[in-house]
């Protein structure tokens, strides 16, 4: 393929995850003025990443997003190879054949570490791999410990308030989720009776959304209990609370809940502030306790301890202090941040001896694998427009691929018995869903098994076990 055929043809793009990240710079790309043809890169046999398998199944209007993103993988310029592991089944190499350029959107779906002693106790989880569990990813196991009655969340996010909401609610009120039987077996045979949810800072610090922390007191079976001494500001909280109309909503919120007498819905689910983890407490190397040390606000917003110490009658914990990207082979990786360097999305590999940058060539990175696995979904946006404006920029001095055409990647992938997944599988899975909760009522049931969905998805294709 010389150059002049390739300023011809349209630009070949690969996109290494198919999440809301991966999807948006698909769009960002369909929607500029270039003469695009992309091909979107999955693990699992399905699309949509994060809203697929990491978010809480009683959340329907975040799941609305995946109507957006069905309108992007409709159109012609792009298509879908699920079921495909990158660094396993294709390499950067192999992609650098077929692709003028290639986008990594990989996301983040690790627990980021929390140094506290006792951390390693059994019944002491992460919360990316409970996620995961209620979720239906086929890659994590069908069964998950519940047998505890006091269960403590460290975190004060989003995914602290659904890994709670989840261990609080009961299986029946999950059930007309699209929860798969396994889930919904596990959770109506849970004992916990108590959530406690643990943040080291004050309320105005805490980092739910509005929406999300109300959500707590909409369930009929889960009291939701705020100690009156734990709703205290400084002067940074209070500056916080003015320049923020999010941040005061979510006070308002801890401050009517804090001066309401407790009812009698039978879980309790308590929102603790300034209580630092300690230490997880175990005996026979099993969790039995939590100890926290007692923190103050010292006028800036931050905290520091008061050397007073609680100890919690509790036998699980959950860490949800943040999500944490793996690395990508044959790139360069952060291990502290979990991003991969760049600069605006460009792959930055070092710095030349005058100290200007060095790019990978044709590579780049959009949402959490670029910037960290903070904020919503939908602030992946402007990622995607950033990091496509840098690419569109460089286009004009790509390497032309020497296998661009269409069907070449799909031979490759045919020739070393990939099972891979298409768009059109994707419809085809979705219908078996649907079909499997048609009969109770329900909108689907998951499939969890990778088999069962590649069978779904691509009943043409013969599906040999790993």
């Amino acid at each position: 393929m010389t150059e002049q055929s390739a300023a011809t043809r349209p630009l070949r793009i690969a996109i290494v995850g198919a999440g809301p990240a991966g999807i948006y710079a698909a769009d960002a790309l369909m929607k500029s003025d270039a003469d695009v043809s992309i091909d979107l890169y999955e693990r699992m046999p399905a699309p949509f990443g994060l809203i697929r398998y990491g978010v809480a199944p009683d959340h329907p209007r975040i799941k609305g997003i995946i109507t957006a993103l069905h309108k992007v993988l409709d159109k012609d310029q792009v298509r879908l190879l699920g079921n495909i592991d990158y660094g396993v089944d294709i390499t950067l190499e192999d992609l650098r054949r077929f692709y003028d350029a290639v986008i990594f959107s990989t996301g983040a779906n690790a627990d980021r570490a929390l140094e506290v002693p006792g951390i390693d106790l059994d019944g002491s989880f992460g919360a990316a791999d409970f996620v995961s569990w209620y979720d239906g990813h086929p890659d994590v196991p069908r069964t998950w410990p519940l047998d505890a009655e006091k269960v403590a969340v460290l975190g004060v996010g989003n995914v602290a308030l659904d890994v709670a909401r989840v261990l609080a609610k009961t299986g029946d009120e999950l059930l007309p989720t699209e929860i798969p039987p396994n889930v919904y077996d596990g959770l109506k045979a849970n004992k916990a009776l108590e959530v406690h949810v643990f943040g080291r800072r004050g309320p105005a610090q805490a980092k739910f959304t509005p929406l999300e922390l109300r959500e707590l007191d909409h369930s009929p079976t889960i009291e939701v209990i705020v100690a009156p001494e734990d709703i205290d500001y400084d002067e940074g909280s209070e500056a916080a609370r003015r320049h923020s109309k999010q941040v005061d909503m979510i006070c308002n919120t801890l401050e009517q809940w804090a001066i309401r007498d407790v009812g009698d819905r039978p879980h309790k689910l308590f929102l603790h502030f300034f209580e630092s983890p300690s230490e997880i407490v175990g005996t026979d190397g099993k969790v039995t306790g939590l100890r926290t040390e007692r923190t103050q606000l010292d006028g800036t917003g931050n905290c520091k301890g008061t050397g007073e110490f609680k100890d919690w009658d509790i036998q699980a914990v959950y860490r949800a202090v943040g999500y944490l990207s793996q690395n990508i082979p044959a790139l360069p990786f952060d291990e502290q941040a979990g991003t991969v360097p760049n600069e605006a999305g460009r792959v930055l590999v070092d710095e030349d001896a005058d100290g200007s940058a060095r790019y990978e060539p044709a590579t780049y990175v959009t949402g959490w694998i670029k910037r960290g696995p903070v904020g919503l979904i939908g602030h992946t946006k402007g990622d995607a427009n950033e990091t496509i404006a840098c690419l569109l920029d460089d286009a004009a001095n790509f390497a032309p691929a020497p296998e661009p055409e269409l069907d070449a990647v799909t031979a490759f992938l045919e020739s070393k018995g990939v099972p891979f997944t298409t768009w059109a599988g994707w419809y085809r899975l979705d219908a078996h869903e649907r079909a499997l909760g048609e009969p109770q009522g329900r909108e689907r049931v998951k499939v969890v098994e990778r088999d069962e969905m590649l069978a779904a998805s691509e009943p043409g294709k013969i599906v040999t076990a790993d």
